[in-house]
């Protein structure tokens, strides 16, 4: 179940792999997308429920994905200083306005 993608190797066989679905909310750079993960988690003090969320910089080598798409990126190799994330999979294509 090895794929590759340019040359970075994605899912190497018996390595556990941190997997996250998060909106691409940037895609100007060459090759790489900014996806936004959020989560709900309980307060610790309080037990409400908020929400809680973070950028990453993932690896996009064909340039495929666009703004407003879901997907789902996995953890890698770092590939440059901010980025160490692969785009693995396309969940849902952003709906035009």
């Amino acid at each position: 179940m090895t794929s590759t993608v340019g040359e970075i190797v994605i899912g190497a066989p018996g390595k556990n792999q941190r997997k996250l679905v998060g909106r691409v909310v940037s895609d100007k750079r060459a090759k790489t997308v900014t996806v936004l993960v959020e989560r709900r988690v309980k307060d610790d003090l309080y037990g409400k429920i908020v929400g809680r969320s973070r950028k990453y910089h993932a690896h996009d080598e064909k340039g495929e994905f666009k703004m407003g798409d879901m997907v789902e990126i996995a953890e890698s190799r770092p590939i440059s200083k901010t980025k160490s994330w692969v785009v693995t999979r396309l969940v849902q294509k952003a709906r035009i306005v």
